[in-house]
């Protein structure tokens, strides 16, 4: 069974925020959340690098193990939804994401900030696929139409590629190569030297 998966290639990035744009278009999310962000690492210094960030769909999600009502679900492709009908806004997910994907529509007090919102991989939600209700909740379900998430699709410099993890993987290897990079760079030997 496929596990879909985000990868941003952050050698490719330009920082156009086509990706954050798209998202926001396909599934009216409302003013004050962002499902995906573009972020700058050493922003103004020589070798600056942008990055696509949203939910990363964790195969043992962070979020999903800290949520009191159990609001969180992953489907057979490894894609981690929530329900928004359980969900109480205590915020314990956005405390507990590493990514920051859970987002809230009210800057308020505990319990009171709305229903949380986040990537979605562009599948929808719990509702029956492709209803209003669900549009309305969750946004469109691309993933359900056998297409991939628009962010993706909408990229210009392909830096932001979605799917099945192993052809994604496939994908940034390949390129890594014909970078002049070797595997072994970002592998267990770089990573834990003596």
């Amino acid at each position: 069974m496929a596990r879909m998966k985000f990868l941003c290639d952050a050698e490719r990035c330009i920082e156009c925020n086509g990706c954050v744009t798209a998202c926001k278009n396909e599934h009216e999310v409302p003013w004050g959340v962002n499902r995906r962000r573009v972020v700058t690492l050493d922003d103004g210094v020589p070798g600056e690098k942008s990055i696509s960030v949203a939910c990363m769909h964790c195969t043992d999600a962070p979020c999903a193990a800290v949520c009191p009502v159990d609001c969180f679900y992953t489907t057979s492709d490894g894609i981690v939804l929530h329900n928004k009908d359980l969900c109480i806004g205590c915020g314990y997910c956005f405390y507990a994401c590493p990514f920051g994907a859970p987002q809230y529509p009210q800057a308020s007090a505990f319990g009171v900030r709305g229903k949380m919102d986040k990537c979605t991989f562009c599948a929808g939600g719990p509702e029956a696929d492709g209803t209003a209700e669900e549009f309305k909740k969750y946004g469109r379900n691309r993933v359900a139409e056998g297409k991939l998430p628009l962010c993706a699709e909408m990229c210009a410099t392909k830096a932001l590629i979605a799917g099945d993890g192993d052809v994604v993987a496939d994908i940034y290897r390949k390129r890594v190569l014909k970078r002049g990079g070797r595997p072994q760079t970002w592998g267990w030997e770089t990573a834990y030297k003596g």
